[in-house]
């Protein structure tokens, strides 16, 4: 499962990993959750490309996105045999740069969240699906998932299940869909190696989606005892909330910056 995760890195770290053409400049953000617009890494007439879509994948057949399921993840064991992701997996898919995610652990009856970064602080790339979804009156959204795998062993313990990680090397491999099948590229959706990711467990401040901060990835250990670290971003957002959610579930937009 990722239900949230981070992108940190400066957009000329992840342009020179992903090698798209585009400059985009967008801030780091501590608190990425669903709904929100994300980067992606997409093959368009042999080249990559970057692109802001909405995380939460709406599959084109769906008449009405408000009646349908928020799809965040998709499971690589059934990728290729669900109707909602099949087709993408053939013709869409797609890179989300990242610096990490996060992941609860249950215990003693409380859920404890955990911050799981690369041990070496370089940026990842989480193996996704895209879509295009078109309205009845023409509107159009372009939407996206992650792909889980079982957990390594590393992090097996913390939870079941993680974001699949495609290694640079495979860039093309994953990419490359009108070469590439649907069969092969799903060889490319295992655990991530041993050793590659390390976590520890974080203030409960990063439950609530609208806190964005860097003090949100320091560990517990570190932490005093006090109250949850909000930005102004996060604090404008509680002081118009949003009826269509939640108290407890106010989200910034992911790049309020972009130019």
């Amino acid at each position: 499962m990722c239900g949230r995760y981070l992108i940190l890195s400066s957009p000329e770290a992840f342009r020179r990993l992903f090698a798209y053409a585009q400059e985009r400049a967008f801030p780091a953000r501590y608190n990425v959750a669903p709904t929100q617009p994300v980067p992606i890494v997409r093959a368009a007439e042999g080249e990559r490309q970057f692109a802001l879509v909405r995380w939460g994948l709406i599959p084109s057949w769906v008449k009405d996105p408000r009646s349908f399921s928020l799809l965040v993840n998709a499971r690589a064991e059934s990728v290729n045999a669900k109707p909602a992701f099949r087709n993408a997996m053939r013709r869409r898919r797609c890179l989300l740069p990242a610096d990490g995610f996060y992941e609860w652990k249950h215990e003693a009856g409380r859920k404890h969240p955990f911050c799981v970064r690369p041990t070496d602080r370089l940026p990842l790339a989480f193996a996704g699906l895209w879509e295009t979804w078109m309205g009845p009156n023409g509107e159009e959204m372009e939407t996206a998932v992650i792909i889980t795998t079982p957990a390594n062993r590393d992090l097996s313990l913390l939870h079941p299940r993680m974001p699949a990680i495609v290694s640079p090397s495979a860039f093309d491999m994953w990419l490359d869909c009108s070469r590439v099948d649907a069969l092969t590229a799903t060889a490319l959706l295992g655990p991530a190696p041993e050793g590659l990711l390390q976590s520890y467990e974080i203030s409960p401040a990063v439950n609530r989606t609208a806190n964005d901060g860097p003090a949100l990835i320091e560990s517990l250990r570190q932490q005093p005892a006090s109250a949850e670290t909000v930005t102004p971003t996060a604090a404008a957002a509680k002081s118009k909330p949003n009826p269509a959610r939640g108290k407890g579930d106010l989200q910034p937009s992911l790049f309020d910056d972009l130019p």
